[in-house]
């Protein structure tokens, strides 16, 4: 790998998602107060669909912000209007937020219409032009190729469009196979990308659940692994042990390859994310 040094002080972050209950709120929040210890250089949080879920992101935005961490609000624009996007934007911009994760997002259940963006890169050129270098830009990158696209090579052309449409970095989907991150780097770099490319990071603390995520946005899990996890069965201190130290791998792997971070899916939980971080030696 070219595009990235192992030399650098590798850059952590933090998904979350809204919580949909006052309980689920406080969760999120006490896990946000410990993972600040690690000294992350941002938090991300997801886009709700619709409703309760879309409010719950920008109260925990707003709540991150205001304990003075980095937050980097997910923006989706499948669905949207340019003038529900604008506004949302202008009260980011008012509290200070200048990163953002941009994406396309799923059509919310019941919506016919596209709304005024098709594709994530209509989203990243609305923002440049109406905001210009105000907001820093995250990506999404798939190095087993999105569920939807026709190809890998269409796949990685979608990319390297959003990246020189104005992105300044990428986080990937979660994957298992380092191999899979590095061949998508160095595909990336040949096709002239030269953003920072974040793998995606998700802790394993479920199977049935892992199971059920994965074949839904089309992340393979190796068939070790799934074999070694389907036998624990209700055994689930052992499963999240190995779990653990098959993710702690996976890390190092990445992290000694010249990857120039790790974004942890957190599912809302400090616990397993920090002591991953912990046993790199962070």
């Amino acid at each position: 790998m070219t595009q990235h040094t192992a030399s650098r002080t590798p850059q952590l972050s933090f998904e979350f998602f809204p919580a949909a209950t006052d309980a689920g709120m406080q969760k999120l929040l006490d896990a946000h107060q410990a993972l600040r210890t690690l000294d992350p250089a941002y938090f991300s949080v997801t886009f709700g669909a619709g409703g309760s879920t879309q409010a719950r992101t920008t109260e925990i935005v707003t709540a991150l912000t205001q304990a003075g961490s980095q937050v980097a609000p997910h923006l989706t624009c499948v669905g949207a209007t340019r003038e529900s996007i604008r506004s949302l934007l202008d009260s980011y911009r008012d509290q200070g937020i200048r990163r953002l994760v941009a994406l396309r997002g799923d059509l919310p259940s019941g919506m016919v219409g596209l709304g005024d963006f098709r594709h994530a890169i209509d989203l990243i050129r609305f923002i440049r032009d109406a905001y210009g270098d105000w907001f820093s830009l995250e990506v999404a990158a798939y190095p087993e190729m999105h569920p939807q696209a026709e190809s890998p090579d269409a796949d990685l052309a979608r990319f390297a469009e959003k990246a020189a449409a104005g992105a300044h970095s990428a986080i990937t989907q979660y994957f298992y196979n380092p191999n899979a991150y590095f061949d998508f780097v160095e595909r990336a770099e040949r096709a002239g990308v030269t953003i920072p490319i974040v793998p995606g990071i998700m802790p394993i603390l479920n199977y049935t659940q892992l199971a059920r995520f994965s074949d839904a946005c089309g992340a393979e899990i190796p068939r070790w692994i799934r074999l070694r996890l389907a036998s624990f069965h209700d055994d689930v201190d052992s499963l999240r042990a190995f779990g653990h130290d098959v993710v702690v791998d996976l890390c190092q792997q990445l992290l000694d390859g010249g990857a120039p971070g790790i974004h942890f899916y957190t599912m809302n939980q400090a616990g397993p994310s920090t002591a991953i971080w912990q046993a790199l030696g962070r």
